[in-house]
């Protein structure tokens, strides 16, 4: 999909803000997100058929490590909800993490990070980085989101390997396809509210259909941002693997109507045995919004990381 996105308009709703359940301001499609997605338990039927949705069918495939690209912190909160009121579709991601060593057994107690874009291109710690095209400033969107960890978090796998986030579908920057960042720790322990410790087994990517993509970004607040979407045949990452790639199965809320939002499903095929922290991995570096200046595949001056995060 290229070109300028429309500006079709999905009914305004109140957020929820991730700490206190505070109703944040600037309104947001995450209302219903509680009921939506109210399935907290996770019994052994449900692993089984999230595997399925992933694409395993009862296999386990050791999952394509690519580079953590230049918007790592090592700042972020055990937390389900990562959204912090920023406007967005809503998306729950569950994510199985097997070993491929032990017959597709689950590690348990793995411990999986994921951090991602806004609705318009803007990653926390790197507000200024222009994430090309025409958007509006992070700073208008009306969120109260910390800047240095929204969108940013870690949950810890139960006894079937299974993690669940809840966040908002990501936009796009150039020269990106619309994707999300992942690790997977193990041997660390929480403390003080994050991880500490470990080994980084798996640096990696997830990714999303292309015509999900598009509809996504037909509604507000996505639309705001105008410019070159780049698919996934075009993105300097993806390899066009499907899911053991990191292409997520996805399936929306309500059938006619994708603002009510989507589940995600994939399952994470790791070498707990391995050291993997994403540096000089391959599959491109991952690549940096313009400052008014072509792509690169490193940090433009406008991309640094604030003072209070370390990367």
């Amino acid at each position: 999909m290229t070109g300028n996105h429309r500006d079709t308009s999905i009914s305004r709703r109140r957020a929820l803000a991730v700490t206190g359940g505070t109703v944040a301001a600037g309104g947001l499609v995450v209302a219903g997100y509680r009921s939506a997605f109210a399935d907290e338990a996770t019994t052994t039927a449900t692993v089984t058929a999230d595997a399925t949705a992933s694409g395993s069918s009862g296999t386990c495939v050791l999952m394509s490590s690519v580079t953590e690209g230049p918007y790592y912190l090592d700042n972020a909160l055990v937390r389900k909800d990562i959204t912090e009121g920023k406007a967005g579709v809503p998306l729950t991601l569950r994510i199985t993490v097997q070993d491929t060593t032990e017959s597709c057994a689950p590690v348990a107690g793995a411990a999986v990070e994921i951090w991602h874009c806004d609705a318009w291109g803007y990653y926390s710690g790197y507000t200024t980085a222009n994430p090309g095209g025409s958007a509006p400033a992070e700073s208008e969107d009306g969120s109260t989101a910390d800047d240095d960890t929204y969108l940013r978090g870690y949950q810890i796998a139960d006894a079937n390997g299974v993690v669940k986030f809840e966040t908002i579908f990501p936009g796009w920057y150039t020269p990106r396809t619309c994707h999300i960042h992942l690790k997977v720790h193990t041997g660390g322990q929480k403390e003080d509210g994050t991880y500490e410790g470990g080994t980084v087994n798996h640096t990696g990517q997830l990714f999303f259909p292309d015509d999900a993509a598009e509809g996504i970004f037909a509604l507000e607040p996505y639309s705001k941002h105008s410019g070159s979407y780049t698919t996934l045949a075009e993105d300097m990452v993806y390899d066009g693997g499907g899911a053991s790639s990191g292409l997520l199965t996805l399936k929306p809320v309500h059938k006619k109507d994708v603002s009510k939002g989507y589940k995600g499903f994939i399952t994470l095929g790791i070498d707990p045995e391995a050291e993997n922290t994403g540096a000089g991995s391959g599959g491109g570096g991952g690549g940096t919004p313009p400052s008014g200046e072509p792509p690169t595949d490193t940090p433009t001056d406008s991309a640094s990381p604030s003072p209070s995060a370390s990367s």
